[in-house]
């Protein structure tokens, strides 16, 4: 762990997580001249561009070889810098898992790897495009911390805490779009200090708990309104870390309520919702409903239009609470 600093933020609502990522990792470099930027033909993609200009001699682009670009930011850490790689989620995840594995978890070096269209974001772009199973594989390295950002605020604050506050292995999940506006306000409201760690209490509730990660926290806090018209309390979570995950946050949930429903967009084999299961078997049995992506390739087409053929939606989300009360009053 490194002393933290004085981290200007700058008017970021209306702001993707790749833009974010950009400004943050610019005056991250002003910061310590130990952090360095990689990338395999994402420059500008990735908003590294930015960071580039200021500091041309420690960015570096690998052109289309992301496994060399991990080899080579693994190097680098034994050089005492800080090699923030960047890409597109399937790329990050998928393509480099096996040098991820070995070159950076394995010795658990200091890379920090960043998705920049995770999810569905590149919903156009079709199943090669999509990211939807990258919790999945880095979940299942040890040493590999998970961070998923549901704000705009909180992406910058993220950025800071993985890349210098945070010692080892970190795969920080960002979002391409602004964040929904129900969650932009709670954080404009009410400074909310971030934590690797240690999830976030964004709605105080008793009936059921509803646990988020990246933009669908925004179906949460809309579902919670809905159904509290109906009588309905509903906790809402921001589990921004998914590895390592805050167990007493879940052990809270699982006590104090009647059940877990977890959101994610993402499969939910092997995500968010597996994780949360895992911890709730393990210390306080509960039911626990998943909302996200159900072990399929989703269709091509705009990403909020993709959100809704698949599942992600508030109404499932009202559905899965209103689930889980019906079983336990029966």
């Amino acid at each position: 762990m490194v002393k933290k600093s004085a981290f200007h933020i700058p008017q970021l609502k209306g702001m993707g997580g790749r833009d974010i990522f950009g400004l943050a990792l610019a005056q991250l470099g002003e910061e310590s001249e130990r952090v360095v930027f990689l990338t395999a033909d994402c420059l500008w993609s990735t908003k590294g561009d930015i960071f580039a200009k200021k500091f041309a001699d420690r960015a570096f682009n690998f052109g289309i070889a992301e496994a060399n670009m991990v080899g080579a930011a693994a190097g680098m850490t034994l050089l005492g810098r800080v090699p923030v790689i960047a890409g597109f989620g399937f790329l990050m995840s998928l393509r480099i898992a096996e040098q991820v594995r070995t070159d950076i978890c394995y010795p658990r070096l200091n890379v920090k790897i960043v998705s920049t269209a995770t999810g569905l974001s590149m919903g156009t772009g079709g199943p090669s495009h999509h990211c939807t199973e990258d919790i999945g594989v880095m979940r299942i390295f040890p040493n590999m911390a998970i961070v998923c950002p549901g704000s705009s605020i909180e992406t910058w604050k993220a950025c800071q805490a993985a890349i210098l506050d945070y010692e080892g292995p970190v795969y920080l999940r960002l979002e391409r779009d602004p964040f929904f506006g129900e969650v932009e306000e709670l954080y404009e409201k009410e400074d909310r200090p971030f934590e690797l760690g240690k999830a976030i209490s964004l709605r105080e509730g008793k009936d059921v708990t509803v646990m988020a990660i990246g933009k669908p926290l925004g179906l949460a806090l809309q579902a919670a309104e809905a159904l509290a018209k109906e009588g309905i309390s509903t906790r809402v979570i921001n589990m921004h870390t998914v590895k390592p995950i805050d167990r007493e946050a879940i052990q809270r949930a699982a006590e104090e309520t009647r059940g877990i429903v977890a959101v994610e967009e993402h499969n939910t084999v092997g995500g968010l919702g597996e994780a949360i299961s895992s911890a709730v078997c393990e210390n306080a049995p509960t039911l626990v409903k998943k909302v996200g992506i159900c072990d399929e390739f989703c269709c091509i087409g705009p990403t909020d239009e993709i959100w809704k053929r698949h599942g992600l939606a508030a109404e499932n989300i009202i559905r899965a609470v209103k689930s889980i009360l019906d079983r336990r009053h029966r």
